[in-house]
This record gives C-alpha cells, sequence and structure tokens, in this order.
C-alpha cells in the first residue's frame, strides 16, 4: 500500500487530532534532524521507524515561537548544533550543516519561554558554517531556526540549555571577592529542623541560637542570591501568629529548652518585618499562589499594629514604643527580674516604669510594609485596598516627618510624656534606623541624602574610631539601660554606640541610591579589608575596631551585616534591582564609573528558588560605556550614570539606534533613562567625541 500523501495529516487523525495535538502551526520544517510538523499542543516527526509523537518543548508549552506560523518552510534541510551548555552573555559556537548549500543564512535564537534574543547572520560554505552568539534571556532550553532565502531551512527545539548562577567579576579583589566570602559567611547562619512535623529552615541570630524573624528578614538581602528555601520559616512564623494578629520574635526550638514561640514584649516591629519577609520571599519565587495564602495573616499584622492600644499611639497616628535603643529589644533603666525565671534580666518587658515615645524606625518600617502590601493587594488581593494602604503609609511619613525629622536625620525618641535623658543630648543622637531608612522608599528626596551627608561628616570626624558605623551616637552614659553585666551598659559596646556592619551595608547601599557614589564605594572598600584581614565578620565592633562578643553564642560570621553589605554591592554597585517579582521588571543602573580601577564586569544576579536573574556586561570605552544586558524579565529600566562633570551625553545607541532618553538628577549624579522592552538589549552612551 502506497504511504499516506500527507503523512503527518494521516498520523494526527489517528493519534488523537485536535485534541490531542491541536492545530498546526505553518508548515512541516526540518527539526532536530527530522522532518516534523508543530502543533499547538504537540509535535510529529518522522524517524526512521515511523512517525513519533513528541511533547512540546518545555519554553514552548505556552507557544511555539511566532516565526513558526509566520515563515514557509524551504526546500534546504539544515541542522543546528552546538554545546550542550550555556551561561548568559558568554559566547558560544553555534555549528551550520546545510548539504549542498552556499550562501548567507540567518540564525534565530529563541530562549526558555519562546522569544525572539537575536539575529545572527552566518556563512555557509560547502554545506557548514560557525556563528558566535550571545546567549541571554529566560533560563532554559533555547531553540533556533536557521532561515535561508525567507524560509525555514531547519531548527532545533534544544539546541543548548542555559543556566546562571550569581557571580560578579571587576578584575580587582575588593569587589570579586565579597559575594563568595559572605556566601561562606551566611552558610554558618542557617538553622533547619522540624516544628510541629514540619521541615524549617531560617538564618539565626549572630549572637543567638534561635530563628528570629528579624533576623531572617534583614539576611535575605544576602540568601536571595544562594538560598533555595525562601518560604518555610515564614510559613513557620504564620502559624504561630495569634489571634489579634500579632507575632512572636522567635521560635521555638525544644533542644534548648525553647518549648514555645515567644516575644520580647517592648518590640513593635515584628508585624511590619513579617510583611517584607513574605513580599521578598514572592520576589525570590514568584508564586502568586503562596503569595495569597499569607494575604490574610500580613493585613491582620499591620491592623494589629495600627490598632493595638499597647502598639499604636491614636493621638498622633504613629507606632509608639518603650524607651528602647533604636530597634533592640531592651527598654531604657537598671537591671530587672525575668518575671518567668526570676533572674537579672535587662528590662525586656512593660511595667509603670515604663517610659513610652515615638520611635522613627518602627514608623518607616511600618510606612514601607504598607507599600509593600499595596503591591501585594494589586498583584493577588483587593485593589480598593491598595489605595488605603497608601493613604496610610502617605500620612504616617507626614505625621513622623512633623515629630521626629530634625533636618538632618530623625531624632532617636520622642517620649509621648516629657523625660530627660542624664548625659545625653537627644538632638544629636543618630540611631542606626536611619541608615535603614534610606532604603525603604518613603523619604523625600532632601531627607536622604542629608542622612547620608551626616554619616558623611560624623566619618570624617570619627578620630580613632575605624567606621561611622554606628548604633548609636552620641551613645547612652553607663547604666542608662541596664544588661544585667552584660556587653551594652558601656558606652562603644554593642548597640550603645559599637559599630556595625549592618549599618554600613544599609548605609552604602543608600549613598548609591542618593547620589553619594564613591562615599558607597568606599564602605565597601572598608568592609572588604576588614573581613580580609581577619576572615571574620561580627555583628558589632568596639570603635577601636576590636569585635565584640556577646557571649558565647556570638558566630563569628554575622549574615545580618554582611548581607547589608551584599545588597550594597549587588543592588547599589553592581546597579540590579528588582521592582517586581523574579526580575521580571528590573532597574539596572551599574555604578562603576565611579571607580577608577574597574574598566570591565560581568554580573549575574540569579534568585536561587527560581528562574529569575539578570546578567550584564559592561565596558568602559573610550569617552563612553558599552552595556549588554539580558535576563529572564520583561523589561529593563536602564539608568547609565554620566561621570561628574557631564549633564548630558552627547549620544545613545539602543541596538546600534539612537534612542530617546531622560536625563535623571539623582541628588546631584545624573543618569541617562529609558527602558528596554525586550529580553536583551545592547547599550551605548557616549559622554565624549
Amino acid at each position: 500500500m502506497p504511504p499516506p500523501a500527507d503523512p503527518f495529516a494521516d498520523y494526527w487523525g489517528r493519534a488523537g487530532g485536535e485534541a490531542a495535538f491541536g492545530d498546526p502551526v505553518g508548515q512541516p520544517i526540518m527539526l532536530d534532524g527530522s522532518p516534523t510538523q508543530v502543533y499547538r499542543r504537540g509535535l510529529i516527526a518522522l524517524r526512521l521507524n515511523g512517525p513519533a509523537a513528541l511533547p512540546l518543548p518545555p519554553g514552548w508549552t505556552n507557544g511555539p515561537p511566532a516565526d513558526l506560523a509566520r515563515l514557509p518552510a524551504s526546500s534546504w534541510r539544515a541542522l543546528l548544533t552546538a554545546p550542550s551548555n550555556a551561561t548568559p552573555l558568554t559566547p558560544l559556537q553555534i555549528q551550520v550543516a546545510v548539504p549542498g548549500y552556499a550562501g548567507r543564512a540567518t540564525l534565530l535564537l529563541y530562549d526558555g519561554r519562546a522569544r525572539l534574543i537575536g539575529r545572527w547572520e552566518v556563512a555557509v560554505a560547502d554545506g557548514a558554517g560557525v556563528v558566535e552568539v550571545l546567549p541571554g534571556g529566560a533560563l532554559g532550553a533555547h531553540s533556533a531556526l536557521l532561515i535561508i532565502d525567507s524560509a525555514i531551512a531547519g531548527g532545533a527545539t534544544r539546541l543548548y540549555t542555559l543556566d546562571a548562577e550569581t557571580m560578579l567579576a571587576t578584575g580587582q579583589e575588593r569587589f570579586d571577592a565579597l559575594y563568595p566570602m559572605i556566601r561562606r559567611f551566611m552558610e554558618q547562619c542557617v538553622l533547619e529542623y522540624p516544628i510541629d512535623g514540619a521541615p524549617v529552615r531560617g538564618y539565626r541570630s549572630p549572637d543567638n541560637p534561635l530563628l528570629w524573624l528579624r533576623d531572617h528578614t534583614y539576611q535575605a538581602r544576602g540568601f536571595r542570591y544562594f538560598e533555595t528555601d525562601v518560604t518555610s520559616l515564614i510559613d513557620a512564623f504564620r502559624h504561630a501568629q495569634r489571634p489579634d494578629g500579632s507575632f512572636p520574635d522567635f521560635l521555638a526550638r525544644p533542644e534548648l529548652g525553647v518549648t514555645r514561640p515567644l516575644r520580647k514584649e517592648v518590640e513593635a516591629d515584628v508585624e511590619y518585618l513579617f510583611v517584607q519577609a513574605v513580599y521578598e520571599a514572592w520576589q525570590m519565587t514568584g508564586d502568586d499562589a503562596w503569595l495569597r495564602t499569607n494575604l490574610d495573616a500580613m493585613r491582620r499584622a499591620v491592623r494589629y499594629t495600627m490598632s493595638d492600644p499597647l502598639r499604636w499611639d491614636a493621638e498622633r497616628g504613629l507606632v509608639k514604643r518603650p524607651y528602647t535603643i533604636d530597634t533592640w529589644d531592651f527598654s531604657y533603666g537598671p537591671t530587672t527580674t525575668d518575671p518567668t525565671t526570676g533572674r537579672p534580666a535587662p528590662r525586656h518587658w512593660i511595667d509603670d516604669q515604663t517610659i513610652w515615645g515615638i520611635f522613627h524606625g518602627d514608623n518607616t518600617g511600618l510606612a514601607h510594609a504598607l507599600e509593600l502590601l499595596a503591591r501585594i493587594e494589586e498583584r493577588v488581593g483587593d485593589p480598593a485596598l491598595a489605595q488605603q494602604w497608601r493613604a496610610e503609609a502617605n500620612g504616617i511619613m507626614d505625621r513622623l516627618n512633623a515629630l521626629s525629622w530634625n533636618g538632618r536625620f530623625f531624632t532617636h525618641f520622642v517620649p509621648l510624656t516629657p523625660f530627660d535623658t542624664p548625659g545625653v543630648d537627644e538632638a544629636m543622637q543618630l540611631s542606626l534606623s536611619n541608615a535603614y531608612a534610606l532604603n525603604r522608599s518613603v523619604l523625600r528626596r532632601n531627607q536622604g541624602r542629608a542622612i547620608v551627608d551626616e554619616y558623611f561628616r560624623r566619618g570624617l570626624q570619627r578620630g580613632e574610631t575605624f567606621a561611622e558605623w554606628y548604633s548609636i551616637d552620641p551613645p547612652f552614659p553607663e547604666g542608662s539601660f541596664g544588661l544585667a553585666g552584660r556587653p551594652g551598659e558601656r558606652p562603644g559596646e554593642y548597640v550603645n554606640g559599637g559599630l556595625m556592619p549592618l549599618v554600613g551595608g544599609e548605609l552604602a547601599r543608600g549613598a548609591f541610591r542618593y547620589g553619594a557614589e564613591r562615599y558607597a564605594f568606599e564602605i565597601l572598600h572598608r568592609y572588604y579589608f576588614l573581613i580580609s584581614t581577619t576572615g571574620a565578620s561580627y555583628l558589632w565592633y568596639y570603635p577601636a575596631g576590636n569585635p565584640g562578643i556577646s557571649g558565647a553564642d556570638t558566630l563569628p560570621t554575622d549574615g545580618w551585616g554582611s548581607s547589608a553589605m551584599l545588597g550594597a554591592l549587588f543592588e547599589g554597585a553592581a546597579g540590579i534591582e528588582d521592582r517586581a517579582a523574579l526580575y521580571h521588571d528590573v532597574v539596572l543602573s551599574p555604578r562603576w564609573i565611579f571607580t577608577r580601577d574597574v574598566n570591565e564586569v560581568k554580573a549575574v544576579a540569579r534568585y536561587a528558588a527560581s528562574d529569575g536573574y539578570v546578567a550584564y556586561r559592561w565596558l568602559r570605552t573610550s569617552g563612553g560605556v558599552e552595556l549588554q544586558a539580558t535576563g529572564s524579565g520583561e523589561r529593563m529600566h536602564m539608568r547609565i550614570p554620566l561621570p561628574e562633570g557631564f549633564a548630558v551625553p552627547t549620544r545613545v545607541l539602543l541596538n546600534g539606534a539612537l534612542q530617546e532618553h531622560l536625563i535623571e538628577d539623582a541628588n546631584g549624579s545624573r543618569y541617562v533613562v529609558f527602558d528596554v522592552n525586550a529580553p536583551f538589549g545592547v547599550v551605548h552612551v557616549q559622554w565624549t567625541t
């Protein structure tokens, strides 16, 4: 019996037809070396032993490349081959075989989501050719088509697999060594054990062997790049949420005798930290379903903060707390007695001696969390509530500014009733949450630069103090806070004037944001010198630079401060910031032009918990810069800084064409700003001819 006139249609009909395969896409072509018909839900390939039904490649499940339907099939038969693995923006050679053909061909390359990422011209001689490409776009199996005379000569569904891992290469050790060193530090901070039968993995406090929500949340600045489990600890805290919407500070750890989650009564920041933790974990995973499971808990948390008389001052419309040093968990006054053990202890409790007031960090943190919650509502919740949360955030900042902003920074603590703190000039006290405020997107433009300038000024005046990363400056007199003999009672110890890398990291990230880029780079350099010469990073240091040891549980591998420094490196210096999830809407502000010795950079930021990533190559050229950028997202918002002394560029090109752009003034630094609505772009910015 003669073969059917159309073997694809015959097999399609016999194997389930439209229900199994869907409609055909374009004409039969050579694909992976076999004549193949592409359908909406599968492939049929003609093999030597007969037709075979194949699933769509993973990247084609939402639709195969559009060019398959647009272009006809060629009479030429091409085979494409390449090395099996690739990394973003690392040149890769593609081999082309077209028996009997000589001439020009065009290679179309598609990423792991079947998006076109580039076209390359190929010279074919004696039936063979080779072309070097720059892989990019979404991770996974990349496919390709070879076009001859506007027709498809052949293709490959899995030409190579693209994968990415966070890395930074600048040619300068003070930057290149930071990520691997900090990652090693943070790997020593991991705790993993079951709670109520469920495995929990999180990042512990640097001076306490428990899983505290604040320590874990702040360390997300660093572990996002290498940690795959970013939700189990948040789930455990959600399960531990109390009926009134409040949260404990830390989880149970039965092996150490901590049998239930507990809260330090003076704390007022735990609820907004839960919202921040959820939002940033969602950024890393892109898991909308998981985000929805946390929505009610987040709403109840912020409503608790803004209504419970223990946390909310209704008259001022601001969060209140006992008189603590910044966001720490013990309050002003002599050592007290632990009501459960009867032993001397810091004043973690509220009693009739408690001094109440407004602390700025609680309120900038809550305003930030409300903005994050508004974004979450727009994504998976109630858009009307999003407007409400934003209005609440704006009101909090207006009231806080009127009460606490002194023109240079936020006053540390404003008592609700008059209270004199002996030996303290409260108008001069600069506390660590001013550095956190820099990166909470709640400040007016002049406020951010004013805070940075205040730290810089104090840094110039620091004398023998090795850094201006003050927990609080000036500190409180000895004995103001009774800590039962633990470090911190004396000035310059612990959070009473000790120096903290977590402050330096937030300050550096903020300095990059507010136009003090050279100062930010200098902070990173000092931190590199500290950890490279000592092989350690501590939560706090004495002013002279010797490490602070709070007790037997102190780690020499502080993940809190080192992750803040890593945030300054990748989000500040490398300038990679995620405005949504999975880097689908990313801001690129590579700031290497503010260094004197970095001329070429390759940077990759990858969420280890997902396929979200961004990669770029930056090159200093004669009178300008070149940037090749790609990633898994839909849009890249470019912010290319101009060097000092240049107000406008002479030319801006995107993929070889003149690009319209704006000039953004970031507190004196000027940035060339425009969008790239594609997964791949080559940018040239020239400021001299």
